[in-house]
């Protein structure tokens, strides 16, 4: 789904048969202003996705940008003043803004995280973790954010999971039979294993043709053990359990990535409002 597909299906959700509490009370030829009023300190995020949602519905509106995504804002900043006719303005209002509140929410807990580990080489990724039909805005606040996209989907990478090799019968097999059906299916995705102890990780070590090893719910010291087990040899991800409370731990015990999908899941919108502006 792109951009123009996403806002269409978000309108017609809100909208339907017609935004009524507009069309009862504003003439349709009256225009006016608006301004996107921050409300609290944050990484803003959303707003290119907000002009475009306002230029979808009236592709002359003019938009005059005060903010840039991924930029640090103050409580009492202007992000953005947008003019259009005013039905316009009042039928994009609440999509831009659940979208822009959402995203920021998400860019500014993630700036949080990756700042709190600052001084290691150890980045952050999402996670899987996040709202139906929204990921790819959600995952563009991470980056936004500074952190780093893990897989999109179930379709861009491998991750064989201990449901995954339970029921396949073991990690050894597991990655066996990965790399035959990538092979036969002429398929190019990277392959990541989740080890739940030291033994997991000795166990991918001998068997290899991975690319990267998920450190599950691995104390820092057992991450440490780990990364030193493994050398170098393939890429490391710590993950389960991770929060900013002991995340430069994690982050010390040398892991290549920390995966935390609080990063989305537990990210609180940021307050935003978008006033009319009289003139």
């Amino acid at each position: 789904m792109d951009n123009r597909e996403f806002i269409q299906a978000a309108l017609l959700e809100d909208v339907g048969g017609g935004d009524y509490s507009t069309l009862a009370s504003i003439p349709a030829e009256a225009r006016g202003k608006a301004v996107l009023k921050i409300k609290e300190d944050g990484i803003i995020a959303g707003i290119n996705l907000a002009r475009e949602i306002f230029l979808f519905l009236e592709p002359d509106a003019s938009f005059e940008l005060f903010k840039t995504d991924g930029e640090k804002v103050l409580k009492g900043e202007v992000a953005f003043e947008v003019s259009a006719r005013v039905h316009t303005i009042l039928k994009a209002e609440r999509l831009a803004l659940n979208c822009m509140q959402r995203m920021s929410g998400i860019a500014s807990l993630t700036h949080q995280y990756v700042d709190a580990i600052k001084d290691f080489k150890t980045k952050i990724l999402d996670t899987r973790k996040t709202t139906p039909l929204f990921r790819r805005y959600e995952k563009e606040a991470v980056k936004i954010g500074g952190g780093v996209n893990h897989r999109m989907g179930l379709y861009d990478m491998i991750m064989l999971k201990d449901n995954h090799i339970d029921f396949c019968g073991g990690i050894e097999e597991a990655i066996k039979r990965t790399n035959a059906y990538l092979l036969t299916n002429n398929l190019d995705l990277g392959i990541e294993v989740e080890t739940r102890n030291l033994e997991d990780v000795r166990r991918v070590l001998n068997t290899g043709n991975v690319q990267r090893i998920m450190l599950d719910n691995f104390t820092p010291a057992q991450v440490a053990e780990a990364v030193e087990l493994i050398a170098g040899r393939f890429e490391t991800e710590a993950s389960g359990g991770i929060n900013l409370s002991n995340i430069r731990d994690y982050a010390k015990a040398g892991a290549d990535y920390i995966s935390a999908g609080a990063i989305i899941h537990h990210a609180v919108s940021m307050d935003l409002s978008l006033k009319a502006q009289i003139i």
